[in-house]
């Protein structure tokens, strides 16, 4: 699954690779890829736990980012919180991108990856990962503190839940489509114990690049 979205002209691409745990027919893994007027809301969701329950509460989740994409990331995780009270919880990874001045905004609470890689091999860091808090969403929100960073043409975004193993950019070729190269560490990385999710966003640049 893959799109484009467009601010003049189209901005990112994205795909996604999801997979339950063996046993199960839904996943508690959800993503949401959300435009707004000057920009994108993506984000990872992963339902505590595994089946019926899980896909509800991450639905829940996705329902509230949607209604309010351009807010800001810690609005949002807050307004996620407020959702989610008394319910089994979430954890999350959002990034929201500002065409208007080429930068992403993102934070994560709980174990949810993310990972920013340069297309730039001369720039200094060529890799950049969001700040990533312990907590649960609608159980205990910790301290929300977002990262700001500028972002430039053919730079690529991964956001993975933990079904998938650490070290998924390994022999990992960025230029590959953003769906290819979500299959591949989807097939590559899947843990098997836990519902998986990749998403994989690559920025194209903005009407002034």
């Amino acid at each position: 699954m893959s799109t484009t979205l467009f601010y003049r002209k189209p901005f990112i691409e994205w795909g996604v690779a999801t997979q339950a745990i063996p046993g199960q027919t839904v996943s508690g893994d959800l993503h949401l890829v959300k435009s707004f007027g000057h920009g994108a809301l993506v984000a990872v969701v992963d339902g505590l736990g595994h089946g019926d329950e899980a896909t509800a509460v991450a639905k829940t989740t996705v329902a509230v980012l949607e209604e309010n994409p351009d807010q800001s990331v810690i609005t949002l995780v807050k307004r996620c919180h407020d959702a989610l009270l008394k319910t089994r919880g979430v954890v999350m990874t959002l990034a929201s991108f500002n065409v208007l001045d080429s930068t992403v905004s993102w934070l994560g609470v709980g174990n949810v990856e993310g990972l920013l890689l340069r297309a730039d091999k001369m720039a200094m860091p060529t890799s950049e990962y969001p700040m990533l808090r312990g907590g649960v969403v609608g159980y205990q929100l910790p301290p929300l503190r977002a990262s700001v960073i500028a972002i430039g043409p053919a730079d690529l975004m991964i956001l993975a839940s933990d079904g998938i193993s650490s070290g998924f950019n390994r022999d990992l070729n960025a230029s590959d489509p953003p769906q290819q190269i979500a299959d591949r560490i989807m097939s590559l990385h899947f843990k098997g114990n836990d519902d998986a999710l990749v998403l994989v966003v690559r920025f194209l640049g903005t009407r002034h690049e």
